[in-house]
């Protein structure tokens, strides 16, 4: 039999809904950090830096779900970027999904055969890069 606290309980979570076990709610745009093990996310408004590895990239332009917290964005990443940086920017697409406080992603060079990911991030987490440093400013490469 249900007590009255399990049924206030039961009554909270029908009126409220599903909740995000992070507690965390990333904006709809994905502004801000998104951290995890050997990947990182950092988003603003207006564009987007990634560290995957020893790796980073760049998506010009705001990354913004669909109703499902799909994306599939274009952008350039470096695969040769540590440990000594070449420069050389591939393109490549971004695509992932989030849920709730959580990312999925997954970057793919277009002009050639390299995968990276998928890697799980979550959202306000302060990634661990292992050996490879990040770049806390991503934007301005």
């Amino acid at each position: 039999m249900l007590t009255k606290a399990g049924f206030a309980f039961v009554a909270a979570a029908a009126v409220i809904g599903p909740c995000d076990p992070t507690g965390v709610k990333p904006p709809k745009d994905l502004a801000g950090m998104w951290g995890g093990e050997n990947a990182a996310l950092m988003a603003d408004d207006t564009s987007a830096h990634i560290h995957i590895g020893c790796t980073y990239g760049n998506v010009h332009q705001q990354i913004i779900p669909d109703a499902e917290g799909r994306f599939d964005v274009p952008g350039e990443h470096n695969i040769t970027a540590h440990p000594v940086d070449r420069g050389i920017l591939h393109p490549a697409r971004f695509v992932g999904r989030v849920s709730g406080g959580n990312m999925t992603l997954t970057v793919t060079l277009t002009d050639t055969t390299v995968t990276l990911g998928p890697v799980q991030l979550s959202y306000g987490k302060e990634p661990r890069m292992g050996p490879c440093p990040i770049c806390r400013r991503g934007m301005d490469r």
